[in-house]
């Protein structure tokens, strides 16, 4: 199988603090690998040196066959990040941003609106700012906008959060088809429940290194 993320020994300091300590890890095509672990074990950090958001001091990482040493920008084009923001212009409405990530990623605006239905946002509230919607709505327009853009590599922080039970149910669906899509999904979640029910793989991180791997199931 072919690897979508490998670390080996990879130091990552950020604020002049090491948020990751020698960490190794290899994660293939197709995988969902849950990120475990307490508060500053290093899991928001792994998300962000995956996406070439925090540069690495020493060792060797690669992601989508970018070496991260050399050229953190190119593997961005084809990697989705969900965070704890949202990252979404709230000044404009909810189509038109969607219309903006559609063009920023070479889809169609019918595919923003196919992203939009997918994750229930219905034609009422694509006139609306976005700046008005509540929490939960603002969180499915934001996994929309990943959504339309195919990622070949899907970070997501706590993915879950804001979401009803329906909003969790539909994105575990999105997940689960991204992958067997031959996409790799990984993500930093508490919950045990998502766990069992969609990851193939669960990675433990301790002080910025790897504490336990259950195994590629």
């Amino acid at each position: 199988m072919s690897s979508v993320v490998d670390f080996h020994n990879v130091v990552a300091v950020a604020g002049g603090f090491p948020v990751l300590a020698g960490l190794d890890i290899e994660i293939t095509k197709g995988e969902i690998v849950q990120l475990r672990g307490s508060n500053g074990a290093g899991k928001t950090s792994f998300l962000r040196v995956c996406a070439g958001l925090i540069p690495i001091s020493d060792g060797d990482a690669n992601v989508l066959g970018f070496d991260l040493r050399d050229d953190r920008r190119s593997p961005r084009r084809y990697i989705g990040l969900l965070g704890h923001d949202n990252h979404l212009y709230t000044d404009l409405w909810v189509r038109e941003h969607m219309e903006f990530r559609a063009a920023a990623t070479g889809a169609e605006a019918g595919d923003a609106d196919a992203a939009l239905r997918r994750l229930g946002v219905t034609d009422r509230l694509w006139s609306v700012p976005i700046e008005r919607l509540s929490a939960g709505q603002r969180r499915r327009v934001s996994i929309a906008s990943m959504l339309v853009g195919r990622p070949q590599l899907w970070l997501l922080d706590e993915p879950h959060a804001a979401l009803d039970h329906e909003g969790r149910e539909l994105l575990d669906e999105i997940l689960l088809d991204a992958a067997s899509s031959g996409a790799t999904v990984v993500f930093a979640s508490h919950e045990r429940d998502l766990s069992t029910s969609i990851a193939s793989r669960v990675v433990t991180l301790r002080g910025g290194r790897l504490s336990e791997d259950s195994g590629v199931a």
